[in-house]
């Protein structure tokens, strides 16, 4: 069976920026077990497998390396990148996944593309667990949790930056991750609201570079902090990535460019 494979860079104007993602489009599912297979073999952050209904919907699934994951922002921006691409005519995209209902992606008029989340603002927390007290080398000022990670915040963006994490006893917190935050101050970001890095040992195997969907927790979390609905977000990992977010309500409206890096086709058995 041959299929065909485009991993596009997200959340980023540059290539080698941003998050990789993979994306292959079937008429119907892979068994999962080769879906994962492909995904590990891929070992990118995520690989999205998308199935066309005869409504015009696309079903989404994504394969972290590890295991299948429930929602992934950067790789929706992928899948809908290549399919705009595939369709040029096509301004409006509806993906469906079984853990976030229906996601209506728009591309915009500036060329990012927009995708419409569940609003998942974390809740603080007065008792932090003594793993992630232990896996981090940075004590944090306060943490809030939502049901994918535990929120740290800190006060700079050193902090963020120079944290040092334990990765087999952050595994621990499981099936929780962990994102590290803190608004932008200084100089440096002076272009941002807030400044992030993700950590995903027990899911996905590290740091992950751009995180979309932890940013329908950020964002709304920072706009009652800062007391404004439109923020800039900077996901502070080696490759670095720019969200533009938008929080209405009981949805998160998360923005950003991506960048085409390779198309091809792999071959596997059915």
């Amino acid at each position: 069976m041959r299929l065909e494979i485009n991993i596009i860079d997200a959340f980023t104007d540059t290539l080698f920026k941003g998050n990789s993602a993979a994306v292959i489009v079937t008429d119907e599912w892979l068994a999962d077990a080769l879906m994962q297979s492909i995904a590990s073999e891929n070992n990118l952050s995520e690989t999205a497998f998308i199935v066309p209904d005869d409504k015009g919907v696309y079903h989404i699934r994504w394969f972290s390396p590890l295991t299948e994951i429930d929602f992934c922002g950067h790789a929706t921006l992928a899948s809908a990148y290549v399919l705009f691409k595939k369709n040029p005519n096509v301004k409006v995209i509806q993906f469906s996944a079984k853990a976030v209902g229906i996601l209506t992606i728009v591309q915009t008029e500036s060329g990012k593309i927009q995708m419409d989340f569940p609003n998942t603002v974390p809740k603080k927390i007065d008792e932090i667990p003594d793993s992630l007290l232990a896996g981090l080398s940075i004590a944090p000022v306060e943490v809030y949790r939502n049901a994918q990670a535990y929120f740290v915040i800190y006060d700079s963006e050193s902090d963020v930056l120079n944290v040092v994490r334990d990765n087999e006893t952050l595994k621990q917190l499981a099936p929780y991750d962990v994102v590290v935050t803190c608004q932008a101050t200084s100089e440096s970001y002076q272009n941002y609201d807030f400044v992030s890095r993700y950590f995903w040992p027990e899911n996905g195997g590290d740091e992950d570079p751009v995180t979309g969907s932890i940013h329908t927790g950020l964002a709304p979390l920072w706009a009652e902090r800062l007391g404004k609905n439109e923020l800039v977000a900077y996901q502070a990992s080696s490759r670095g990535g720019v969200l533009d977010c938008t929080v209405a309500g009981d949805r998160v409206l998360i923005s950003g460019n991506a960048v085409p890096y390779l198309t091809g086709f792999i071959t596997v058995e059915e």
